[in-house]
């Protein structure tokens, strides 16, 4: 009997790979290179330039290749969602730590209660969270993406050293 297997695009765990090093990791005597382990990926609003546009482009493999396919409900008016995520920041930065605990919780030597872990205690509330009318998609539909209005704040540095006084004229 055979089986048949979809084809996907290889999309890694929740770091998906350290950065190579500049450089050898070899001993000054010309010896092996020492295999370190990989340093924990970044949460993402901790990055920028090329280190954030490279975890987001991994963010978006692992969004389209996996969460979507498998998770994505049917879009509607009481469960938004918008096609362009990537432009709203609490979006990327709810599905990147959705996706770090994906790859410590579903990864080669989690235990085996991982996944079950993963699904109770993030994708159920990441997802929530994000399709919520009041979320951060209300307002946008299927190929319309509306972008949304920071909140306005009085003062940047509220409790900082006071503004110097204004000249009378």
């Amino acid at each position: 009997m055979s089986t048949t297997q979809t084809e996907r695009p290889e999309v890694s765990g929740a770091g998906g790979g350290t950065p190579a090093r500049e450089g050898s990791d070899t001993e000054k005597d010309g010896a092996a290179p020492q295999n370190k382990p990989p340093s924990p990926p970044q949460f993402i609003l901790y990055l920028e330039g090329h280190a954030y546009a490279n975890s987001l482009r991994q963010l978006a493999l692992w969004t389209h290749h996996v969460l979507l396919p498998v998770y994505g409900r049917e879009v509607t008016s009481t469960a938004p969602w918008c096609g362009r995520w990537w432009e709203h920041p609490e979006a990327v930065a709810q599905l990147h730590a959705l996706w770090l605990a994906w790859g410590e919780l579903t990864g080669p030597g989690s235990a085996v209660v991982g996944p079950a872990t993963w699904h109770r205690d993030f994708l159920t509330t990441v997802m929530a969270a994000l399709r919520d009318p009041q979320g951060p998609f209300a307002g946008c539909k299927p190929g319309m993406h509306r972008p949304k209005e920071r909140p306005g704040v009085d003062a940047m540095d509220p409790f900082g050293p006071p503004p110097p006084p204004t000249a009378s004229p």
